[in-house]
Parts: C-alpha cells; sequence; structure tokens
C-alpha cells in the first residue's frame, strides 16, 4: 500500500542511490527507514511529503526515541536518511540545527588476552568455523572481506591476502598469519579444494558464504565459550594486540585499511597499559 502510493519517491530514492553507488548495505538500511517513515507520514500527519515541517518532523524523531525506543546510533541513521530525502528527492533544503544529531555514546568493547583467544580459536571443532575465527583475528580483515576472498587472493609466497570489496573502496593487502595459513589449508582440501571463493555459500558454491552464516558460527560459539566476542571484534583484538607489540598506529590503520587514522586511534585507549610498560609516575 505504502510503496505503490509513494511509488514516483521511492522510484526516485533509488535511482540516486544506485547513481551514488552506496554500499549494499546502505541501500537496504536507507530504503527501509524511507519506508518507515512514509508510513509515519501517512498515517499520522496525511499530507503531501514536500509539506511536513522542521517541527514535524521532530515529533518523528521523539517518536523513534520514545514510542520506538531506538537506540541514538539508529535514530542518527534515519536522520541521515532524512537528509538524502529532502536534498536529493524532494529538492528542498535540509537544516541541521532543525533536527540535529543525536549525542551518542561509544562503548569500549571488551578485549580479551592473546591466550584467550588461541583458545578460543583452538577450541573450534568446525575446520570450517576455525579458518573464519583464524582469518578474521590474525589479519584483521572485516567479515564482508572474509566473505569475498578467493583462491587467487592468497599469496603464500608473499604471505598477504588481497583484500577486495573493502569499505573504503580501496583494495589492499593484509598479513597472512603461518598458522593461518595452515588452518586454512587443512579446511581448503576438507572442503574439496575450493578454487573461486574460499568459503562458497552452503546452497550455491558460485556464491560466497552470508554474513549471517559467518556470524552465527562465531556467536554460538562464544556462548558456549561464555565470552562475549563477535566477528568485527576479531578486528579490534587484532588492531589492539598489534599495538601493544608496539606497531605503531599508522602501520595498523594501513592493515585494517581505515581511510582516517582518527579510527586507528581506538586502540591507544583499548590497550592494556600493562602490556605497554608504562609507569605512573607515582611509581617511578
Amino acid at each position: 500500500m505504502i510503496r505503490k502510493k509513494y511509488s514516483k519517491y521511492i522510484a526516485k530514492f533509488n535511482e540516486i542511490l544506485t547513481i551514488r553507488d552506496l554500499t549494499k548495505n546502505t541501500v537496504i538500511n536507507y530504503t527501509s527507514f524511507l519506508i518507515q517513515y512514509l508510513t509515519w507520514v501517512d498515517s499520522e500527519l496525511s499530507k503531501p511529503l514536500e509539506d511536513v515541517s522542521y517541527e514535524e518532523l521532530r515529533i518523528y524523531i521523539l517518536h523513534l526515541k520514545n514510542i520506538r525506543k531506538l537506540s541514538a546510533s539508529t535514530i542518527n541513521a534515519h536522520i541521515s536518511q532524512l537528509r538524502f530525502l529532502y536534498i536529493y528527492i524532494l529538492m528542498k533544503p535540509f537544516d541541521k540545527y532543525q533536527v540535529p544529531f543525536m549525542k551518542t555514546i561509544k562503548k569500549i568493547p571488551t578485549i580479551y588476552s592473546k591466550e584467550i583467544i588461541f583458545q578460543f580459536i583452538d577450541s573450534l571443532e568446525n575446520i570450517r568455523h576455525k579458518a573464519y575465527a583464524a582469518l578474521l583475528y590474525s589479519s584483521g580483515i572485516r567479515v564482508s572481506e572474509l566473505q569475498y576472498l578467493k583462491y587467487e587472493d592468497v599469496s603464500r609466497k608473499n604471505m598477504l591476502l588481497y583484500i577486495r570489496k573493502t569499505k573504503s573502496r580501496t583494495d589492499r593487502y593484509a598479513i597472512l598469519s603461518k598458522k593461518a595459513l595452515t588452518i586454512l589449508t587443512q579446511y581448503w582440501f576438507a572442503a574439496g579444494k575450493p578454487k573461486e571463493f574460499l568459503f562458497p555459500g552452503y546452497h550455491d558454491r558460485t556464491k560466497p558464504v552470508s554474513k549471517f552464516t559467518i556470524n552465527r558460527a562465531i556467536n554460538d560459539h562464544a556462548k558456549v565459550f561464555n565470552i562475549h566476542l563477535t566477528p568485527h571484534l576479531f578486528r579490534h583484538h587484532f588492531g589492539c594486540h598489534m599495538y601493544e607489540n608496539g606497531y605503531d598506529l599508522l602501520t595498523i590503520q594501513k592493515l585494517l585499511g581505515h581511510k582516517s587514522i582518527h579510527s586507528t586511534t581506538i586502540y591507544v585507549q583499548l590497550a592494556n597499559p600493562n602490556k605497554l610498560n608504562i609507569i605512573s609516575p607515582f611509581d617511578e
């Protein structure tokens, strides 16, 4: 009903998203947020989109906050979608001071010792799941980058992984651990020597494994292991443990594929001071 009523807006919205070549996840999220907004306007205001006032936009934001109980970061994503809608679709200015972003609280993830991470990976009995974890931790790659790894991307001679389809849209190399390569080789033979995607889908081997499958494998084992560990947190552990080992932030930034050094500085905060040989002035 909503899609039919606002079909011209949705069609133009999708067209602009395609032209801007935004990531698949961004397109899915923005489209979902747009449908939610259109549904609210249709039920609560019953007026043309062009006539919705800033005051009414703020009422919608409060609806997301107080009624739907969405987090500040999710609400900010909705606001970004509204800005996109106004500027590119409605061809109207969007005053960021009228609909400001919410303050967000950044929670520091729990960083476990290398010993615990090693034990976690070793305890994975499924060789495919163990290969997921070993590559994610040892190379610091994203889950989406693990998905699209191909046989040809593994350089055993140079001990490097060629990473394509990165978040920053810039191909790069990641380090390949000797231990991870051993596990990957065991998996490769057990999986029938896949020559396209290293981790093909279970139902369609011409496509890569889904993020959901990787996440479920790691999350389920983390519950059994009784720790909070997700595939993305392996990336944080890589960066943090590299920093604790004495590598500089520029090197870590390059290996992780961060666009800005600002993203890499989180590991200064996450690192264990006791691992950095830092001494309090009170103890000197």
